[in-house]
């Protein structure tokens, strides 16, 4: 669905007032960023190219130093401060990419930096932020209350605030991912980017349409923390009364005021994905490609799917990989779940020798993996069927999962499909 673009004119890149969005800025952002990023190539994907019909790249940001793109924006906005600005120290808020982005920057010029982070920030995202010399206070649920505490600290302390999304001069050094794809893929048809607050959408989308004005940028927001596109359909900025996502690095419940108006102007569309197909593009991702991305990194090839086109060049943004391990062994296993690759069946046996035995074969039979069995003779007193054997097993998908269930339904032991906890 196309978004209300306000009133101005259809090719327009710049809202009326606005100035600092500039292609001299972005390729001042460009010369910048070269200082504290590594190159990230395109990558073409055989895999989701093939499963669209389009040529897909994947712009890997997760191979950043700090595992995501938010240095850039970090890095070129504490540039543009003066000497002064920056000796008072810097704080910021941040889920933990730009928190890590402001940590390294703050770093390369020698001074203090105050991180705000949400208690439910991953501990590995802490960590890696105090490990660039940077404070770490926990607190807030949420993005949202983070930045309230920091902005409280900031007026207290009297601390340059580095905002993570809502601010020109971020949005550029974020920008200069799309003068990248360019570089590598000049006639790029659309670039997918993830949508947090909408600083990475801002930067990349203005950039794109100065580029080139019939490119499309759509934007993929997780459907728990969808603020962005609720402010687009109302033609103003919306806040949520509450996000639920497992895109931690994208749980915003306002978008960034200033920057909106890029937004509206630039952004041709917002794509919501659930979280549960993050945490199947996790596989996919892991088992085609063999990199890590994070949650919020994964909503450009989760929505892939959606962009009802052929033929066409398509860049999606893998805008960080930094995962915890515990995280990812949990979406690791929903997601086999999710693709029937593990599933549990529960069958009632006679209380006999031998029955235990019988029923293996038949899995066994139809090449089922056994990776679990719970056997509980107490569940009835009709020895007939006094038993309950729960199987776990490993399978290569639906079709292979209905065959095994069918032959046990076949063999007579009408099996029930139960939650698997693994």
């Amino acid at each position: 669905m196309e978004m209300n673009k306000s009133s101005a004119p259809e090719k327009e890149t710049m809202p009326t007032g606005l100035t600092m969005l500039t292609l001299e800025k972005f390729e001042e952002a460009a010369e910048a960023v070269k200082k504290v990023t590594l190159e990230t190539k395109l990558i073409f994907s055989d895999y989701f190219s093939h499963a669209t019909g389009n040529k897909v790249y994947l712009k890997p940001e997760n191979m950043q130093f700090t595992g995501a793109y938010k240095v850039r924006g970090a890095y070129y906005k504490i540039s543009t401060l003066s000497g002064e600005e920056r000796q008072r120290g810097l704080i910021t808020a941040s889920a933990g990419n730009h928190a890590q982005g402001v940590a390294y920057a703050a770093k390369c010029y020698g001074v203090k930096a105050v991180i705000v982070m949400p208690t439910t920030t991953p501990l590995m995202k802490v960590n890696r932020t105090k490990s660039y010399g940077a404070e770490v206070i926990l607190y807030g649920d949420v993005y949202d209350e983070s930045c309230a505490k920091a902005y409280e600290l900031a007026s207290e302390h009297g601390y340059t605030f580095i905002h993570p999304f809502d601010d020109e001069a971020v949005a550029t050094g974020q920008g200069t991912i799309a003068m990248e794809i360019f570089k590598e893929l000049p006639l790029v048809d659309y670039i997918l980017v993830p949508i947090g607050g909408g600083g990475l959408a801002t930067g990349v989308s203005t950039l794109a349409k100065l580029l080139n004005p019939k490119i499309k940028v759509i934007g993929v927001e997780p459907a728990g923390a969808a603020c962005m596109k609720a402010s687009l359909e109302k033609g103003s900025v919306v806040t949520l009364p509450e996000v639920n996502t497992i895109a931690d690095g994208t749980a915003v419940k306002t978008p960034g005021s200033h920057i909106f108006p890029w937004l509206q102007q630039n952004l041709d569309d917002v794509i919501t994905v659930e979280d549960s197909e993050l945490v199947t593009a996790f596989l996919d991702m892991v088992e085609n490609h063999k990199m890590i991305v994070e949650n919020s990194g994964l909503l450009t090839v989760a929505a892939l799917k959606q962009l009802q086109v052929k033929g066409k060049k398509i860049a999606a943004v893998l805008s960080g990989g930094n995962m915890d391990v515990i995280t990812m062994s949990s979406v690791v296993q929903q997601g086999l779940i999710l693709r029937d690759r593990i599933f549990t069946v529960s069958v009632r046996l006679p209380d006999k020798p031998g029955e235990l035995s019988r029923v293996s074969g038949v899995v066994a039979q139809e090449n089922g993996n056994v990776i679990k069995l719970e056997h509980n003779q107490f569940v009835s007193i009709n020895r007939n069927v006094a038993v309950e054997l729960r199987i776990t097993m490993e399978a290569f998908g639906t079709e292979h999962k209905n065959k095994i269930i069918s032959t046990l339904e076949k063999e007579g032991y009408n099996p029930r499909v139960v939650r698997t906890n693994i």
